[in-house]
């Protein structure tokens, strides 16, 4: 689409709107593209409008930012009602609308933030209303929680029942919920939208009656001071704590020279008498111990939230929560919404932050011998601590921590965080307690780890199942650039032949046999089946690692398949997976989420190459739930001992994720890392599902992903409830 100062949107055939800017947009016309100078930046037009009825709109915009979203607004005298279109990289973004009549203006929002964008396609196509009916009851059921597992016809069915109980058109009831699958809230820019509507809460009447159903549960709160610590920052603290449902704690002001605090601190220990002062603590083995800093708050219901986990789950030892920031104005920002227990993910970065509750018994533990200042920041005391209970716990360490998906802590930013150098060599003296001869450096993200894991000697023999029909000008550049630029020698290719009838492509596959005595072709004359395939590839294979590998990836540099190697041969590690690009150098796939869109997706998906990601988690090794098969490595007893990928119900897609779920089911943790780097020209030998067969079968496979493992998908430990299940960017739910 060819840019001029102001856009067009094609109505069908030759008829186009022409939208003019009218607020807070620049032309530049050396780049070709737009600066949005405000994110109610907008075009309007009040001519050549829409007639009404039902429209599918499309929309393609290329952006400086990624976790964006374009508005449409249609005014109709004095109504008005607006639609957000979250933007995809490389993707059309498509969705229904209706267009009542009487509209008299359209305005057009490009995206809610400031930053640069061009239009590559802007169209509203008119539907028939069977069809939209259709698209939109599917669109339900694969991105809306209250509609999942159900048919088309029982949809429809509640949706006329809705209409007929709150006295409206089942029009306006359908469009309704729609919408809410829509609606992105990137945390950075919408928290606050979030907190004020969508939040969940409590009535201070359910609150009390739960309580007094419960036995008290005893908290502890450790307030590390100084004599440079600003009473009013104390004040604060304890505010919150006064706020609690919850009355049974206790706060201790502690201190190297409490002596000297005592004085300072009366008018504050006189107004709240269950603060004290003291040099060192030892709670009772069942009480709950917090450390915060002066000046962070508890949010409302925390202890409350801690108390009902508690009581639910009385074997857990550790307990923690999501939190956000407070600005100097005390408004809430930046919030962290974390995954359940994640071993390998705590070695890269403390993402447990300030958040944590532990049992007494094991704080006692844990402090035992700890060097570390009585008043040091409780960033450090909290990564010391929950390193320490990885290493006491170990495989336990899961069933006797708790996450609780709900924003439990307000830090205020009154100190800093622990310095890069210090999680390092923490990380480095945990492995070492725990004699493993793992190398610890900075990793890519500031304060994060990398965490190398020595390469058996001798080093596994692994084998690469790469499945291919035809399609030389794929499997050249795939099969050449693993022989070439693959550091770790010790492998073994299997090209896994799928009736190829190209000359070329034929001839290639026997020249490279002969060329590298790595590859071996073994030909499989049955109809396409991926799970059978490599279900036939792995029963030959040689080594003792299998790794799954699509014939369109090809590696970016030589050391993807030592980190992979380093990963898989960890016994308490299942499937690892690699970070894929697109040729564009945006993420393809950084891990599986489970439940997006209905069944999985791909986390991250269109990032740029560089971007950090959520929590930083683009530049971290984590475990993950599931990882793709375009690049799955995993060992061979292991792929065996599963039952290795279903062939019977899932030939096409989510084998991948059955597998990893199995896999994991078995008590091994799934793992990502973003040290194992290669391109992916996602399914170009497969093509897409754009036949009623291929449709028809898709559906078929996601059914049976939505039967077998229904529960998990609804609530992936490696995720967070309070995050999307809609869109790929973890944005909010």
């Amino acid at each position: 689409m060819t840019q001029h100062p102001h856009i067009r949107v094609s109505l069908g055939l030759e008829v186009r709107l022409r939208l003019e800017p009218c607020h807070r947009l620049r032309w530049q016309a050396a780049e070709g593209e737009w600066q949005v100078l405000s994110e109610d930046a907008e075009f309007h037009t009040r001519r050549g409008l829409p007639l009404p009825g039902w429209y599918m709109i499309e929309l393609t915009a290329e952006r400086s930012i990624t976790t964006v979203a374009s508005g449409l607004c249609f005014e109709a005298g004095q109504r008005s009602f607006c639609i957000d279109m979250p933007l995809r990289v490389g993707k059309v973004t498509k969705r229904l609308v209706y267009v009542p009549a009487g509209v008299s203006r359209l305005r057009f929002r490009p995206m809610n933030a400031e930053g640069r964008f061009r239009l590559r396609h802007f169209r509203m196509v008119w539907v028939t209303p069977a069809f939209a009916r259709d698209r939109l009851i599917r669109r339900l059921i694969n991105a809306h929680a209250a509609y999942r597992d159900l048919t088309p016809q029982e949809v429809e069915q509640q949706l006329r029942l809705a209409a007929r109980r709150q006295g409206e058109r089942w029009r306006r009831v359908a469009l309704r919920e729609y919408e809410t699958t829509f609606v992105s809230l990137c945390s950075q820019r919408n928290y606050g939208r979030w907190v004020a509507e969508l939040e969940p809460r409590l009535e201070p009447g359910e609150l009390q009656r739960v309580l007094a159903t419960l036995p008290p549960t005893a908290t502890r709160v450790l307030l590390p001071v100084s004599a440079a610590t600003p009473p009013a920052a104390l004040r604060a603290t304890l505010a919150s704590l006064r706020e609690q449902a919850v009355t049974t704690w206790r706060a201790v002001a502690v201190a190297s020279d409490p002596a000297r605090l005592n004085e300072r601190l009366a008018e504050l220990t006189a107004w709240e008498p269950r603060l004290s002062v003291a040099s060192e603590v030892q709670p009772t083995p069942d009480e709950w111990v917090i450390c915060m800093a002066p000046g962070d708050r508890l949010a409302e219901g925390a202890l409350y939230q801690l108390v009902t986990a508690v009581q639910a789950s009385p074997g857990v030892a550790l307990v923690y929560g999501d939190e956000d920031r407070l600005n100097d104005r005390g408004e809430r920002y930046a919030p962290s919404f974390k995954p359940a227990w994640n071993p390998d993910l705590l070695l890269s970065q403390p993402y447990l932050g300030r958040a944590v509750f532990l049992r007494g018994d094991v704080w006692w533990e844990g402090v035992s011998g700890l060097d570390l200042p009585v008043d040091e920041a409780p960033d450090a005391w909290n990564q010391a601590l929950a390193l320490r209970f990885m290493a006491r716990q170990g495989a336990r360490a899961a069933e006797r921590s708790m996450r609780i998906g709900r924003i439990l802590y307000h830090a205020a930013d009154t100190l800093p965080g622990v310095p890069h150098a210090h999680w390092v060599s923490a990380v480095d003296r945990h492995l070492r307690g725990m004699g493993e001869s793992a190398e610890v450096s900075p990793g890519r993200l500031p304060g994060s780890a990398r965490v190398r894991w020595p390469l058996p000697e001798p080093g596994p023999l692994v084998s690469l199942l790469v499945p291919t029909r035809d399609g030389v000008e794929i499997l050249r550049p795939c099969v050449d650039a693993i022989l070439e630029r693959t550091a770790y020698r010790h492998f073994e290719l299997l090209i896994l032949d799928n009736q190829s009838r190209c000359p070329e492509t034929l001839a290639y596959m026997d020249e490279v046999a002969r060329r590298d005595a790595r590859v071996r072709v073994l030909r499989w004359d049955h109809p396409f089946n991926y799970s059978a395939i490599n279900n036939f590839g792995a029963a030959q294979a040689k080594g003792s690692l299998i790794g799954l590998i699509n014939n369109d990836v090809e590696p970016i540099d030589g050391e993807w398949l030592s980190e992979m190697v380093s990963q898989a041969c960890r016994p308490e590690i299942g499937c690892v997976g690699a970070k894929l690009y697109y040729p564009n150098g945006t993420i393809q796939h950084a891990g599986v989420i489970l439940g997006l869109g209905g069944v999985a997706g791909h986390a991250h998906r269109f990032f740029q190459r560089d971007e950090d990601g959520y929590g930083g988690r683009l530049k971290v090794v984590q475990n993950l739930s599931a990882v793709t098969a375009a690049c799955l490595l995993l060992r061979k007893e292991t792929f065996e001992a599963v039952g290795g990928l279903n062939e019977a119900d899932l030939a096409v897609a989510y084998n991948d994720v059955d597998l990893c779920l199995k896999v994991r089911a078995a008590g091994y943790r799934n793992l990502w890392t973003p040290y194992a780097e290669l391109y992916h020209h996602e399914s170009i030998s497969r093509g897409a599902d754009d036949t009623p067969k291929k449709r028809a079968r898709a559906l078929r496979e996601a059914d049976y992903m939505r039967r077998t493992w229904g529960k998990a998908l609804d609530n992936d430990p490696a995720y967070n409830p309070n995050l999307t299940l809609v869109h790929e960017d973890f944005s909010l739910r």
